[in-house]
């Protein structure tokens, strides 16, 4: 024992040597300590745009411009109409803590500003090749200043007609370790794009272009609230937008959600803002996902773009280093409220409607809300404001190979001999080979009606045939052999920018899943191939959906714990659809494969795929016998 603590002692002094000279606490020095707060704030040089941004809006530009290279790595440079930075002021930007925005704990509690805490100038000068160039309204010319690294320069005349031009170049020129975490030149520009997105839509007051390596991507004029929404978002969410408008005591909501009949695959158009804040709170979210829950299928999200206005002290900006997280006073206030305003909504709507026009109001008390002593009501706040589709087929069996992906357990005729299958053990039981039974016909295009010896069976066929395969590919997935299958014809699409980056970071990932997809150009995608099982599905909706998958939760969490939720989305595309008319041989034969799958009496996500009524409970319901 002894012999093994000296070992230990030992092994300590050699990897944990103790040099009295060297102090064990110290001071950072002031570059390193702007590296580390770079390393919270400036995450990729979509959180630079983003700050600059927000420093433009708070001095009061009305006109920004921005220009990118190499997606953003190589420059972010963005100007603006502002109100400009004094000259005697310009070194003093670049301290860290400098701020004109707040000066006590009072101006923190009621900050209104974007920015506060001073940090963020200093932060990106730390780890880049900066250059501020700014003209403040009273001085007769422009000024300028450069930092790179540590090194601080002196400011000096420049030409510049008003406001403030900053350039940021090499951006983690001097911290290669961190440089080598950014991703591919599609895939940095696309989250600077984002960053746009989200600032352009939170001021449509506000003028804003964007260029990237000399060409043109935005160009925004000052507009209405619903013009710029669709300028951001598309005609597809202008068209099935619903408009909110609500408001109780000191808080209001405002903005568009999409009607349940236009939601998405995919939770991409999501944006929601605090007193003009683009933010990301898991109460908020629960509140919309609430609101949707008795309208929306599970695997479907609802788009939305919310302004929530409410007195600055009752909510609390300081409490994430990239400032994209609050904290509500009385959280179940706002949540009640943010729910009863989009239920409201969601209720009165009648299916299409369009964004309303900018100035129109439509306020109203929601009084679970308004209640709180949070909002009182006291002292109100102002605020500005499936048709059926027959298969076209000669032989109706050879359509079973094209639905369920193999050749048909069925004979061509109906009195052909069927395979015999054991009986799984959550089917019914009975004394026939075919626990199902047969079919008798199709129920309103979604359910299979039939006949086994006790009775009658009801059959949910989209589900059922999700539940096969979904079961199918995971067979496949874990024996590495998602077959892929070459299309004779490639699809080509529109998508966005993450989407195209996407498609080209994560090509081995996605091979492995059985796609063969690349970008072909700015804003476009080629699919060459699709899993073989997947080969009727609708390929662009499906591809789009994989890509969202695993952009959102990356290759390596998508090839353990989200494998299944993956494969339960792709499961649900290639399932047949409602409204798809079988024939009795296709019922039978998804029947049999029932029988033959595992777990076939719930789908991938829970619900029941069929129910059996026995004759004995039809004789009850027609009350027989008595």
């Amino acid at each position: 024992m002894m012999e093994k603590r000296s070992s230990a002692k030992a092994y300590n002094r050699i990897t944990h040597p103790y040099n009295p000279a060297m102090p064990a606490i110290q001071l950072l020095p002031e570059l390193l300590i702007n590296q580390i707060a770079a390393g919270e704030v400036i995450e990729r040089p979509a959180s630079a745009l983003k700050e600059l941004l927000e420093n433009s809006l708070d001095a009061g530009a009305q006109a920004i411009n921005v220009e990118l290279s190499a997606g953003g790595v190589k420059l972010v440079s963005v100007s603006d109409d502002g109100n400009g930075i004094a000259s005697p002021e310009l070194k003093l930007a670049l301290a860290r803590h400098a701020t004109s925005k707040i000066g006590s704990l009072d101006d923190l509690e009621h900050v209104a500003s974007l920015g506060f805490r001073g940090e963020a100038l200093a932060s990106i000068a730390s780890v880049s090749r900066m250059e501020i160039t700014s003209r403040h309204g009273d001085e007769r010319h422009a000024w300028r200043i450069s930092a790179e690294g540590p090194a601080l320069g002196e400011p000096e005349p420049a030409t510049l007609a008003r406001g403030t031009r900053i350039d940021v170049r090499e951006l983690y020129f001097n911290t290669p370790a961190r440089r080598k975490f950014l991703k591919s030149e599609p895939t940095e520009y696309a989250h600077c794009e984002e960053a746009f997105r989200r600032i352009a839509l939170s001021r449509p007051d506000v003028a804003f272009s964007l260029s990237h390596n000399g060409r043109a991507r935005f160009q925004l004029k000052p507009q209405p609230l619903p013009a710029r929404i669709t300028a951001i978002l598309g005609d597809d969410f202008g068209d099935g937008a619903l408009p909110v408008e609500e408001s109780g005591g000191q808080i209001a909501l405002r903005g568009a959600v999409s009607s349940p009949s236009h939601a998405k695959g995919t939770r991409d158009a999501q944006y929601f803002f605090v007193n003009g804040r683009c933010i990301r709170d898991k109460l908020v979210a629960h509140a919309i996902r609430q609101a949707y829950a008795d309208v929306l299928h599970h695997d479907r999200h609802p788009a939305f773009v919310l302004f929530l206005d409410i007195d600055p002290q009752l909510v609390d900006v300081n409490v994430h280093p990239a400032k994209a997280e609050v904290r509500f006073r009385d959280s179940r206030a706002a949540h009640q409220f943010i729910f009863h305003a989009l239920h409201k909504t969601l209720a009165r709507s009648a299916g299409d409607a369009a964004i309303p026009a900018a100035g129109a109001t439509t306020t109203s008390a929601v009084t679970a809300a308004a209640a709180s002593p949070a909002f009182p009501a006291s002292a109100p706040a102002q605020y500005s404001g499936q048709s059926a589709m027959r298969l076209g087929v000669s032989q109706p069996l050879a359509l079973y190979e094209t639905l369920f992906a193999r050749p048909s357990p069925v004979a061509a005729t109906a009195t052909a001999v069927l395979p015999d299958i054991p009986l799984p053990p959550a089917l019914p039981a009975g004394n026939d080979e075919h626990p199902l039974g047969f079919a008798l016909a199709q129920l309103a295009g979604i359910y299979i009606l039939a006949e086994n010896s006790q009775g009658l069976i009801i059959i949910d066929m989209h589900a059922a045939h999700e539940r096969i395969m979904y079961e199918r590919l995971k067979t496949a997935i874990d024996g590495r052999a998602i077959p892929m299958q070459p299309l004779l014809v490639p699809v080509r699409f529109n998508a966005e920018a993450l989407d195209v980056a996407t498609a080209e970071d994560e090509h081995e990932a996605l091979q492995d899943l059985g796609f063969d997809v690349a970008p072909a150009g700015p804003g476009t995608i080629v699919v060459r191939g699709v899993p073989a099982l997947l080969a009727d599905a609708d390929t662009q909706a499906l591809t789009l959906d994989v890509l969202h998958e695993v952009r959102e939760f990356g290759a390596s969490r998508i090839a353990t714990e989200r494998r299944n939720e993956l494969l339960g989305t792709m499961a649900c595309h290639a399932a047949v659809r409602a409204n798809r008319r079988l024939t009795i041989p296709e019922m039978n034969a998804l029947l049999r494969d029932m029988e033959a799958t595992e777990r076939s009496g719930q789908c991938n996500h829970g619900r029941p795929t069929w129910h059996a009524f026995s004759v004995h409970d039809l004789d009850r319901l027609f009350r027989r016998g008595e």
